[in-house]
């Protein structure tokens, strides 16, 4: 299997599992829990069970001096990601804030350009294009009710900040440091961080049942330890930018789970975008072929002139 191949396979596993953090989020806010208790919880049992992993497999725990900062830049750029989506549900629906978050491929796009001269080609500003017309069709607000700013402003925030996150593993010294170690390392800063919010602002919120301990078991498996180790993946085998654009998948994952837990309605509107989606993803995985085509056309062009 190519690396192409296994890029795409890991940036869809990814997409899809990180899509699911409202289906167990919204439950635990509706527990009692505030945001930073859900990401203390998610974060230290995903830390928690990647360790182990880490020691059935025998990875080593050590780490290298110049491996000591960019873990903590990346760990926090993480958790201010994610503290700000999740504090965002409470501003808006968790599917419009997931549908705004899809911003964060352009900013991973204009960064590589930015800052590592990398060109996007045509095909992909093209697949970019259309799963951003698809997320605009996914997005609605219910009853008509204005979009929180603020709450615009905490999704905007987040999508910067996964897109730094996306660059920084792929252009460090962290980009050959072993996946599980890594992601260990990630969460370890992130679980610092907001045991120190639960202790000193918010105060720490416990799982009040054995559903919502589920619940919280769930965030750190799915969402967290599955989504960061393919993420990781992906963005080794096919760069950040294209990873990020088969983070599109990501709104599908929430109006799937929308609308067979939560029993919402498929629109056209929905449909449409749905398609677009897959449409744009399909572009990506088949963007050599549709290269060679239109290179094709271009020198056929070229010569009957």
């Amino acid at each position: 299997m190519s690396n192409k191949a296994k890029g795409i396979i890991w940036g869809t596993v990814s997409a899809a599992s990180y899509g699911l953090n409202p289906l167990f989020a919204l439950p635990l806010y509706s527990g009692g829990l505030n945001a930073d208790s859900v990401l203390l919880f998610r974060y230290g049992l995903a830390m928690i069970l990647l360790g182990i992993m880490m020691k059935c497999k025998g990875e080593s725990f050590s780490l290298k001096h110049d491996e000591m900062i960019p873990l903590i830049v990346m760990g926090l750029l993480f958790s201010v990601s994610s503290l700000a989506l999740f504090t965002s549900y409470t501003y808006m629906d968790a599917g419009i804030a997931s549908t705004i978050l899809f911003v964060y491929p352009i900013m991973v796009a204009v960064l590589m350009r930015v800052f590592f001269k990398e060109r996007v080609s045509p095909v992909g500003w093209s697949s970019l294009s259309v799963a951003i017309l698809g997320i605009m069709l996914l997005g609605k607000t219910s009853n008509g009710q204005p979009i929180s700013m603020f709450g615009v402003m905490l999704v905007m925030i987040s999508s910067l900040s996964y897109a730094v996150y996306m660059i920084g593993i792929n252009r460090s010294v962290l980009r050959t440091m072993p996946v599980y170690k890594l992601n260990f390392y990630v969460l370890s800063v992130g679980s610092f961080v907001f045991a120190l919010r639960t202790l000193f602002t918010t105060g720490l919120q416990v799982p009040p049942t054995p559903f919502y301990w589920l619940c919280a078991a769930g965030i750190a498996l799915f969402p967290t330890i599955v989504s960061l180790v393919a993420l990781t993946k992906a963005i080794h085998h096919v760069g950040s930018t294209n990873t990020a654009i088969l983070g599109a998948l990501e709104p599908l994952t929430a109006i799937f789970f929308g609308i067979l837990v939560f029993h919402e309605h498929l629109t056209f509107r929905i449909s449409v975008g749905i398609v677009l989606i897959l449409t744009a993803v399909s572009i990506i995985i088949s963007e050599k072929t549709i290269s060679a085509h239109l290179k094709l056309l271009f020198h056929r062009r070229q010569a009957l002139h």
